[in-house]
């Protein structure tokens, strides 16, 4: 297999904990190549790309991606698509990440507009794939359709669900609920080939263990995302301020052991990023504070969507 491009400048905690998680993936196995400055430190053995420029977090994505032709993420898209790579990944600038996979390795004939599937925990169950989780704030019917079938080709080969479940998301479960654009979305994801489509869901539902994608626009899909990031955290942070109380105490030290499982599934460094479906090659976005954990799952995810051949199988799956 051909290495994974590692942007090794993007992320909050660049380049220190993208270089150790990529050095951690290559040490256990999975062909790595790091994109950076020339001497970038700490990588050990792990080869390098060298690229001059970085794409900060506030730069606008596609003049970053236009101006800057020997930044990291630019020359992590190019590997992939000269061969040189299999996939990329990156905790930096989504909107760059995304202009670069689009403009560098293209998009995958007859998608309309790729999209960003996040995974989402689901204590007992797996995750519910939502997109698009930020790329496209304003979608048509036809494009949230192949997001659709975009979505449950990667449920599939992620999570090894046979049928996904798919469910549109709006504000009832009724087939006549919503705006105009989910009221048409309705009515051609009914009868569109290859997917399980089960109707209409809401954002209390997208949790639910017999959903597996949830499909709605760009700007909904971030928000959704977010708030239950938020909602999450402040969970969390509750749950171990109670446990720090020294009359709880011993309560805690027996809840713990239970509960920390439950953390790992909603920790989302679990499952290492999100995935852009659509462009033509595979490239994981992860989250821009990401730890070297993060990273080393983020690298397993695009070494595991390689060897399923998701892009060849989402190409199959847009032309029929």
């Amino acid at each position: 297999m051909l290495p994974v491009a590692v942007d090794a400048m993007g992320g909050d905690r660049a380049p220190g904990a993208i270089v150790e998680g990529a050095r951690e993936a290559a040490e256990a196995g999975v062909p790595v190549v790091l994109v950076g400055p020339p001497g970038l430190e700490g990588r050990g053995d792990v080869p390098l790309i060298e690229a001059s420029e970085i794409i900060e977090m506030h730069e606008d994505p596609a003049q970053g991606v236009r101006r800057k032709k020997d930044s990291t993420l630019v020359r992590a898209a190019e590997a992939v698509r000269d061969g040189k790579a299999s996939a990329m990944v990156s905790a930096g600038n989504t909107g760059a990440t995304m202009a670069s996979a689009l403009l560098r390795m293209g998009r995958i004939k007859g998608v309309s507009r790729p999209a960003i599937a996040t995974p989402i925990p689901v204590p007992g169950a797996t995750p519910t794939v939502l997109l698009d989780a930020g790329a496209n704030a304003e979608v048509q019917p036809e494009w949230l359709v192949q997001f659709a079938q975009m979505g449950s080709v990667y449920a599939h080969h992620r999570f090894a669900i046979e049928s996904p479940k798919v469910g549109l998301l709006s504000i009832g479960e009724e087939a006549g609920k919503g705006d105009p654009l989910r009221k048409a979305t309705y009515e051609l994801m009914r009868v569109a080939p290859g997917i399980d489509f089960i109707g209409n869901v809401e954002g209390r539902d997208i949790m639910r263990p017999d959903l597996d994608v949830v499909v709605t626009d760009g700007f909904t899909g971030n928000v959704v995302l977010k708030t239950l990031e938020g909602g999450l955290r402040t969970i969390v942070k509750a749950l171990l301020g109670a446990f720090d109380v020294p009359e709880l105490k011993e309560h805690a030290d027996a809840l713990l052991p239970a509960l920390l499982p439950l953390y790992a599934t909603l920790d989302p460094e679990t499952y290492g990023g999100a995935m852009l479906l659509g462009v033509d090659g595979v490239c994981i976005i992860s989250h821009g504070s990401s730890s070297a954990r993060a990273i080393v799952n983020a690298i397993g995810v695009a070494r595991e969507m390689v060897e399923h051949d998701l892009v060849g199988e989402l190409r199959a799956a847009i032309s029929a």
